[in-house]
């Protein structure tokens, strides 16, 4: 069939980890990744002498202002722009989803997006009072343009009751939706436990994962030596994974400029759809902490436009920096999680294929584009996470040209106008409890307890303690429905059923 020449095409990928602690520059992995990825085209350096866009996401290794420009000059190119995205685990997919929105109008022929990693390096010099001899980059620089979303990440609410970190927030999702399921504290690991030993089972056949090794649920659910109490109920191994040293990239071009350069069509992967936008940014004004009315609405978007159903849909990678993120993933695309036989990754996820930093969407992109060219005529979602499910995207993928001409849609008025709650900053008084995030000591004793609650009005109230008699209750079971007292300095105190 014709194809109009415009159509954004992904024709190359790369992926690669270094295991030895030893990492190189996260720049010159940048570099790498990229030239591997002309080469996985079959373009023998033609594609990067054509480069239009070198888009880098944002290295939360190395701090530096224009990361593309670094790169270009250790390929010894010159790229019309040089691109970054803000922090954020969405940070690949937006910049994906911008340069093919940029190849569609013209504005551009050939792009690369790569990024790397080198945390575990960077953990290791640290640990031994070092810092890595990585060249530093003038502060005046600054990359032509700069895509995505960015706020502060947290409330001054929530920062006060120690709110502050993916692993004290994610737990409070988790715990919204355990509450709805009567299950034990045992029962819920064993649920998580057999969740998460479906990505340790792909990252054990993935090449590129930081951890090639199937856990079986036991060995991820249940507390041990190796595998501690991190923030109620999660365990070590219930956690994304992002001291790793890895790179990924992904090549696009026009379907023009992938005939030009003689790229044979058997690595073509097209990019049928994107829909991307942000819940209400801070988790305390959201109205239900087990749900995300953005990832809904982004997954309708981009299914709609590409003419799918979810369950047509043959190959699935859904961000999982925690099991809550999937579990409420599965939700919103309507995909149930306990008897859909499909992967629900296509690496093995950020707890055992690694979650580096802010790129691990481009190690999924570039697992998925070789997940498709295997199985021709197939269709491929992944989605993508920033902060606390507060941004979120969702792309559609096949080898098959699309029936549409791709577009990249902003559900953001859907979610704006839905109603927010607010904080009752300084309340004093009877609540009931919602949610609760319990961080655990190294030892494997709960030391600092994180609660939401609410109030008659719809309200919101946050709260915190280090009372054992308080942690004690926090950790043994969904508090969700229990009168509680909020003191004036913050502190909480159960009330009687």
């Amino acid at each position: 069939m014709a194809i109009d020449p415009r159509t954004p095409v992904i024709v190359g990928v790369a992926q690669a980890v270094h295991r030895d602690g030893d990492a190189p520059d996260p720049i010159e992995m940048v570099a790498a990744v990229a030239a591997a990825a002309d080469g996985d085209a079959g373009a023998a350096g033609r594609l990067l002498a054509r480069l239009d866009i070198l888009a880098v996401p944002d290295i939360a290794s190395r701090q530096v202002p224009d990361p593309a420009a670094l790169a270009a000059g250790l390929l010894g190119v010159v790229p019309r722009a040089t691109v970054r995205s803000v922090v954020g685990g969405d940070g690949p997919h937006t910049l994906v989803a911008d340069i093919c929105g940029a190849i569609a109008r013209g504005e551009a022929d050939v792009a690369v997006v790569a990024g790397a990693e080198a945390l575990a390096t960077l953990a290791r010099a640290l640990k031994a009072g070092e810092l890595p001899d990585w060249p530093a980059q003038d502060p005046a620089a600054s990359p032509t343009r700069i895509v995505g979303t960015d706020h502060p990440n947290t409330s001054p609410a929530e920062q006060a009751v120690g709110l502050i970190a993916p692993i004290m927030i994610y737990p409070l999702f988790e715990n919204a939706l355990w509450a709805r399921t009567g299950r034990t504290v045992d029962q819920e690991r064993a649920h998580l436990g057999e969740l998460w030993a479906r990505f340790s089972a792909v990252a054990a056949g993935n090449p590129y994962a930081w951890a090639r090794r199937a856990y079986s649920a036991e060995e991820i659910a249940v507390p041990s030596a190796g595998n501690r109490l991190v923030t109620h109920p999660y365990t070590k191994l219930l956690n994304s994974n992002i001291q790793t040293d890895q790179a990924a990239a992904v090549a696009i071009c026009s379907v023009g400029a992938a005939r030009s350069l003689g790229i044979a069509e058997d690595r073509w992967v097209f990019p049928h759809a994107a829909a991307g936008g942000h819940d209400h940014w801070f988790v305390s004004e959201r109205a239900d902490l087990a749900s995300s009315p953005a990832l809904g609405a982004a997954g309708r978007a981009a299914l709609t436009h590409a003419g799918v159903a979810i369950d047509e849909i043959a190959h699935l990678d859904l961000y999982s920096c925690f099991p809550s993120a999937v579990q409420i993933a599965g939700a919103e695309l309507g995909i149930d999680l306990a008897t859909d036989t499909r992967p629900p990754t296509v690496t093995g996820g950020l707890t055992f294929a690694g979650g580096p930093g802010n790129n691990y969407v481009t190690h999924a992109l570039a697992a998925m584009v070789q997940r498709l060219r295997d199985d021709p005529g197939s269709h491929g979602l992944v989605t993508a996470v920033g902060w606390y499910l507060t941004k979120h995207g969702v792309g559609i993928y096949s080898t098959d040209p699309p029936a549409r001409p791709f577009a990249a849609r902003s559900i953001q008025p859907e979610v704006d106008v839905l109603a927010r709650r607010t904080v009752a900053e300084g309340y004093v008084g009877s609540a009931v409890a919602e949610s609760a995030s319990t961080l655990y000591e190294r030892d494997g004793s709960p030391s600092l307890g994180m609660l939401t609650a609410l109030l008659d009005d719809g309200r919101r109230v946050l709260a915190s303690t280090r009372d054992a008699d308080a942690l004690a209750i926090l950790t043994a079971e969904p508090v969700a429905g229990r009168p509680v007292r909020i003191g004036g300095s913050g502190g909480l105190e159960f009330e009687d059923r």
